[in-house]
């Protein structure tokens, strides 16, 4: 299994504290401290099988037209007017836990910026989670400016970006990842996209589903 950029040492963290409270089990299996140490040593596995699940990064067939950025449930399709873009398409992606969190960008193109910004930590989904932790992705693209912002929620509190501005990227390259669940937005230039082929509630894969297509 393909592990995401930066996930060993979180694992084999997990795992040496495992092996650890499982000898010292083992030393003191005849005095209840010992019963205590085998709990220990079990719930430090579980974390570690649930580090492996959530730091996955399998491989991906890339998609046509313009990919999905993140795995996850398609949460609002709207038509908005952005800074950076102008008139826009943003689709959002709700990511839950057991999604696969290794973002990729959507489309060929250049990294224009990187901006991280501090914020809260409020649930991913709500309105107000406008205030959150957040880094924005500028990519000059052949369809014009394009921006991926990936958002930071209650339990997801580190946004790690695999990328620098500057970087020449190509569709269904990895950009970063967000640690555990969260949400991503994509701002597309409405007047060079057409075929809108995601609805909100429709479950998607980065790199791999085909949100949109360009009209160029």
């Amino acid at each position: 299994m393909n592990l995401a950029k930066g996930s060993k040492p979180w694992i084999y963290s997990a795992f040496l504290a495992g092996i650890v409270f499982f000898i010292l089990f083992v030393i003191f299996i005849d005095r209840f401290i010992g019963i205590i140490f085998l709990f220990l040593s079990t719930i430090v596995f579980l974390k570690a099988i649930f580090l492996i699940q959530f730091f996955r990064d399998p491989d991906r067939v890339i998609g046509e037209g313009i990919v999905a950025c993140a795995d996850g449930k398609i949460r609002e399709i709207s038509c908005i007017k952005n800074d950076k873009v102008g008139n826009c398409t943003k689709i959002s992606t709700f990511m839950n836990i057991y999604n696969v969190h290794v973002n990729r960008i959507p489309l060929d193109g250049t990294v224009k910026d990187i901006v991280h910004i501090q914020g809260i930590h409020l649930p991913a989904f709500k309105k107000e989670s406008e205030k959150n932790e957040r880094v924005i992705t500028t990519i000059d693209a052949k369809i014009g400016t394009v921006t991926v912002i990936q958002i930071a929620g209650t339990i997801a509190r580190r946004i790690i970006p695999y990328i620098k501005k500057g970087d020449k990227l190509k569709k269904g390259d990895k950009i970063g990842i967000i640690r555990f669940g969260s949400r991503v937005d994509i701002y597309l230039p409405s007047k060079k996209i057409t075929n809108i082929h995601v609805k909100v509630g429709d479950i998607i894969k980065a790199g791999e589903t085909t949100i949109a297509e360009t009209n160029d």
